[in-house]
């Protein structure tokens, strides 16, 4: 019987042909079942919101939150989304994600309520919190440190672009040396958080260099999991305006593609891969279309790295 990819993959954290660490082989190893993670927006907001009501230009106005039912109060919307999901997976092990906006951006009172809140939900055996690394403030980061003694906490920080010119251009708010230093900060003062940081290929006036530079600079820092997201052009965002007077072009399929092989073999083997790529949703994604057909972008992910004997880590020089 001939050998099948994954019978000859090299790579050590996997029980398939992945060829990275994805996300569902480390919740599987973490809590012995499959988990699944419910997306949920507290009502926060961001501290680099303008008057327009946008932050960063390809953000929509629901701050990334745009998959989370619109409920009145946080139970309803875990409850939705666990029913939305019990029709493919076991739901009984699950995270409660705080997905929208900034989830550190309030009085310590009231952060502390809404994260106890979400943890007393049935099934919860681990909270991730989507922020920004300009903001943890002292009384945050001792917040936090308290909620990873109860349980499985995940701090996600949005990079998107080690490049401060880049920053500026998508209104981004803060540079690479405030990222370092909240990022410093979190795992000094937080040291059983998980930090999770999020990447975004194909910013405006981004190459293919430049995106790599990002990468080995995120590398260089060994974080726990990372996030690569491939940027979309969303209706009614500053970046849609850019797009349509032809002033942003998105990545191509392949160009993303080889992007994201390239970054994989960058990066440590220990982190995981905790997202790939995305899509929009149907009525708001103006481009690229090719990224609604999410497998099959994963799929040329999957046989690119075989076919060119690839795999997460094969180049980090850590």
């Amino acid at each position: 019987m001939a050998a099948t990819q994954r019978d000859v993959n090299p790579f050590p954290y996997s029980d398939s042909n992945k060829r990275y660490y994805t996300y569902d082989y480390y919740l599987r190893k973490k809590f012995g079942v499959k988990a699944v993670k419910i997306p949920l927006d507290a009502g926060f907001s961001c501290p680099h919101i303008k008057k327009d009501g946008f932050g960063c230009t390809f953000c929509s106005q629901r701050g990334s939150g745009d998959t989370v039912p619109e409920l009145p109060s946080l139970r309803e919307q875990y409850d939705a989304g666990r029913r939305a999901l019990s029709s493919k997976w076991d739901t009984s092990v699950t995270l409660a994600y705080l997905q929208a906006h900034t989830n550190t951006f309030a009085p310590r009172p009231v952060l502390e309520r809404v994260y106890d809140e979400v943890l007393s939900f049935p099934g919860v055996r681990g909270l991730n919190i989507a922020t920004r690394a300009d903001c943890l403030p002292p009384d945050v980061l001792d917040l936090l440190a308290g909620v990873s003694e109860k349980t499985a906490l995940t701090v996600e920080l949005g990079l998107q672009s080690s490049n401060d010119v880049t920053a500026g251009r998508i209104h981004r708010g803060h540079t690479f040396a405030c990222f370092l230093r909240g990022f410093g900060d979190l795992r000094e003062r937080v040291p059983k958080a998980e930090i999770c940081v999020h990447l975004i290929f194909g910013l405006p006036g981004e190459d293919a260099d430049m995106m790599m530079k990002t990468v080995s600079d995120t590398a260089s820092l060994e974080p726990d999991q990372v996030k690569i997201h491939l940027l979309h052009v969303l209706d009614g965002t500053p970046l849609a305006d850019e797009w349509r007077r032809g002033g942003y072009v998105p990545l191509t399929k392949e160009a993303y593609v080889s992007a994201v092989c390239t970054a994989l073999t960058l990066l440590p083997p220990r982190t995981v891969i905790a997202r790939l790529t995305g899509d929009g949703l149907p009525g708001s994604l103006l481009a690229p279309l090719w990224s609604r057909k999410k497998v099959s972008v994963i799929n040329d992910i999957d046989k690119k790295l075989y076919s060119e004997g690839l795999y997460q880590g094969c180049r980090f020089t850590g």
